[in-house]
């Protein structure tokens, strides 16, 4: 029973993280833009961290587009500022910015 919980409250605080991670702004480079799917690619701008170099490049996400108006407003290329929900395990934009 002990045991039981004690994995049931880590996968909790994973959980917990996982949808936090996209609560924050990020930042990356649009690498491709599916309009007829609404989704857009893009490469994450790592943040300066230990033992890493800062500005490099981290893992490429796709993402489903809130509307379509935000695919519009960015290219391949373009570096931008978003922030993105878990939904059903797939990442949504909510916000969309080119830099």
């Amino acid at each position: 029973m002990g045991t039981a919980k004690f994995i049931l409250a880590g996968a909790a605080v994973i959980a917990m993280a996982a949808s936090s991670a996209f609560a924050d702004d990020m930042t990356g480079v649009v690498s491709r833009i599916d309009r007829l799917n609404s989704t857009i690619s893009i490469q994450q701008t790592q943040k300066g961290t230990v033992g890493g170099s800062a500005g490099g490049a981290g893992a490429l996400q796709e993402f489903k587009a809130k509307d379509a108006a935000m695919l519009d407003a960015v290219h391949a290329g373009d570096r931008v500022t978003y922030s993105a929900t878990d939904t059903n395990g797939s990442g949504t934009l909510t916000k969309l910015q080119k830099q």
